[in-house]
């Protein structure tokens, strides 16, 4: 099961307390406190690791908690620290916080209103082994041997460990890749990607064939690569949330290239210029910074009747718009694609805009 999307409950360890304790041994009278501190508690860490692909871990166990230190003991000997609790999500996920539910936690995937979801994001983990501490744990408490004096020569205070932070977070994936492939559902996208990567998308005759983001590497001459995502199909009203729009748009957010992939052919009764323009809306209403972003059109199904037709219209519609005529079922156009993609991704980055 992919998840992208999961509200977790974080608990940093508690503090051991300090000891309360005095030296006995033989020939030493008058030995004094010798309470030891106790140990700290251990902090949540989350670490982005590039073989995690999803946050399914997650979703089965919603409670993250570290261990609490142990307590002081005589001779001055401190309690052992509480372990960390080292969490590995995949690169890309940002932390945002949550407010906490009244009812218990549960493993149930929800979505988030944007009343409940903060503005300010609490980190970020965009590069391999990054790390942060989500939740830090408590300090140890003070054993007896810190509060003697010449005045209290047998003190019994000591201090209770302090607790460790906690709260409640919510998780979102956001895939990294180098471009995206964005269309209206079954507009050959993961075909696409099959022909230019060595991923294996799931291909069907039948909309919403891919549910989750599928990521290919495309290598190119002189040693270049590059990483090219397979965005599940987008509907009218995906900015508002509509069918799962947001589910699938944030998923481009770091994308430096945007593929557009029309069906020219018109083989599920759209026309390829409202597609287009459609697309292009939603991704402006969404965020309006994708709108300056590098992209160009990839015209697929070349290989059906009337193609050739809603070709020439788009590109009249759009002269000064990059349009490759692509068969991704049958291979056409595909070197044409990759040298535009190297073009994009290894030369200097670049801002294309057209007016639609």
């Amino acid at each position: 099961m992919f998840v992208d999307r999961v509200k977790v409950f974080a608990q940093a360890g508690t503090g051991g307390r300090g000891s309360v304790s005095f030296r006995r041994e033989k020939f030493v009278p008058k030995g004094g406190p010798d309470g030891g501190d106790g140990g700290r508690g251990g902090n949540v860490i989350l670490q982005a690791e590039r073989h995690v692909d999803n946050l399914a871990n997650l979703f089965y166990e919603p409670l993250i908690k570290a261990k609490n230190g142990g307590h002081g003991m005589g001779k001055k000997m401190s309690g052992r620290a509480g372990a960390d609790k080292i969490v590995k999500v995949p690169v890309g996920t940002v932390v945002w916080p949550a407010k906490e539910e009244k009812h218990p936690a549960s493993n149930v995937q929800h979505r988030t209103s944007s009343s409940e979801q903060s503005a300010i994001p609490v980190t970020d983990l965009a590069r391999d082994e990054q790390e942060f501490v989500l939740c830090c744990g408590g300090a140890g408490g003070k054993g007896n041997v810190h509060f003697k004096s010449s005045r209290n020569r047998a003190p019994r205070q000591y201090t209770e460990g302090e607790e460790g932070e906690q709260g409640h977070f919510l998780l979102e994936l956001r895939t990294i890749a180098d471009a995206g492939l964005v269309g209206y559902p079954n507009a050959g996208k993961s075909t696409l990607l099959r022909k230019i990567s060595a991923a294996r998308p799931k291909v069907a005759a039948y909309p919403f064939t891919t549910l989750h983001p599928i990521v290919g590497v495309i290598e190119f001459p002189g040693y270049g690569r590059a990483t090219v995502a397979d965005i599940p199909g987008l509907i009218e009203g995906a900015h508002r949330g509509v069918g799962l729009g947001h589910e699938f748009l944030r998923h481009i957010t770091r994308c430096r290239v945007l593929i557009f992939v029309v069906d020219v052919a018109g083989s599920e009764g759209r026309n390829p210029v409202e597609d287009l323009q459609n697309l292009r809306r939603e991704i402006d209403l969404y965020d309006p910074t994708l709108s300056s972003r590098a992209w160009f059109v990839v015209a697929n199904k070349m290989d059906l009747p009337g193609a050739k037709k809603n070709l020439k219209a788009l590109q009249e519609r759009f002269p000064k718009l990059q349009i490759l005529p692509t068969s991704a079922a049958k291979g056409e156009g595909i070197d044409d694609l990759k040298q535009a993609l190297a073009t994009r991704i290894t030369g200097p980055e670049e801002s294309v805009s057209a007016a639609i």
